[in-house]
């Protein structure tokens, strides 16, 4: 027997050409996920769709930017405790189009603290050997590793 998802076909539409309670299912579905609304009746009030048609295409209907995996990065770096150091860090890794997902630092112990920044290079504007030379640049960056990546 086949897994009934496994036999579906995909497409890519334009969204313009989807029916309204589709489109109203996708606004509904972001209200629950940014924490808009407390609940489906709450969302599907707010949008003017009922609640069949939302639970009809909740989970057949998604945003393209959610289909297209993210490319993940984790990187460790030991620096120097001065005052603004992750500030400039971060600037750093802003202006390579990252988006930092988490950020763990450590309490700084003789001058030195480490910072795990989690990273999605999905819209990065460089190469990550680029972004890793400019981190090893900056004055207070003492060690910068790749502890981890994938998609």
């Amino acid at each position: 027997m086949r897994n009934d998802k496994l036999d579906k076909k995909f497409y890519l539409v334009r969204e313009d050409v989807l029916p309204e309670a589709m489109k109203k299912t996708l606004e509904a579905k972001e209200m629950l996920e940014r924490g808009k609304v407390d609940s489906v009746f709450d969302a599907v009030q707010k949008v003017d769709l009922s609640r069949s048609a939302f639970y009809k295409y909740r989970d057949t209907i998604f945003p393209f930017h959610t289909v297209v995996k993210e490319r993940l990065i984790t990187l460790f770096f030991h620096l120097e405790d001065r005052s603004g150091t992750l500030s400039q860090l971060l600037g750093v890794v802003a202006n390579s189009g990252c988006n930092v997902l988490t950020i763990h630092q450590t309490i700084p112990l003789q001058g030195r603290a480490n910072v795990t920044l989690s990273l999605n290079t999905s819209e990065m504007l460089i190469e990550i050997d680029e972004l890793l030379a400019k981190l090893r640049r900056l004055e207070f960056v003492d060690k910068v590793e790749v502890l981890g990546s994938g998609a």
